[in-house]
């Protein structure tokens, strides 16, 4: 899960002046304490003066694509097209993923590279800038984790293609029993 921590301390800026500053950074946990946690740990490696965790809040990606050679983080909205057979409409859900680019081309660009593998229609209705500054997701440094989750994902993701599976009936019965049976 995906925590929005907002960080507020004192910045230089590129003509020597300090500036009090809160910025938003997102960590990867599995509650708020651990997000204050990290996002602590991490901002000490940044910031050597005192800092101030703000506000923690859960952030609403579905996913987060880093990407080489880009500096910024957009936030690209994605609406999934479903066709309900009960109403016959179509319906759209929207899904929010977090892509690193240089400018908005290049994380529409990236969008696209992302969604390449689904399956179903798809539209990118807006892809805004995010004020997010980093993004730390977790790492026990255990050999061939990335691999074990992207397994466990993609499980915990997956669902039957059809909800009402009919199953054919092998057994046989002798007539004769069934029917003195009722």
């Amino acid at each position: 899960m995906w925590y929005e921590c907002k960080v507020k301390y004192r910045k230089t800026d590129d003509t020597g002046t300090q500036k009090v500053t809160t910025e938003p950074y997102l960590v990867d946990a599995i509650s708020y304490t651990e997000a204050e946690s990290r996002i602590n740990e991490e901002m000490k490696a940044y910031v050597s003066e005192e800092f101030k965790i703000t506000n923690i809040k859960v952030a609403n990606y579905a996913e987060i694509h880093p990407f080489e050679n880009a500096d910024r983080w957009f936030k690209s909205r994605v609406s999934l097209m479903a066709y309900d057979e009960e109403s016959g409409k179509e319906r759209k859900t929207n899904m929010y993923l977090l892509v690193q680019a240089n400018d908005v081309k290049e994380a529409y660009d990236n969008t696209i590279e992302v969604m390449k593998g689904t399956m179903g229609d798809y539209t990118i209705p807006a892809i805004s800038e995010s004020p997010i500054m980093d993004v730390f997701p977790y790492f026990s440094g255990e050999e061939g984790e990335l691999e074990q989750m992207e397994k466990f994902n993609a499980l915990k993701a997956s669902k039957p293609e059809n909800d009402t599976m009919e199953v054919e009936d092998t057994m046989e019965f002798d007539d004769e029993v069934v029917a003195e049976s009722f």
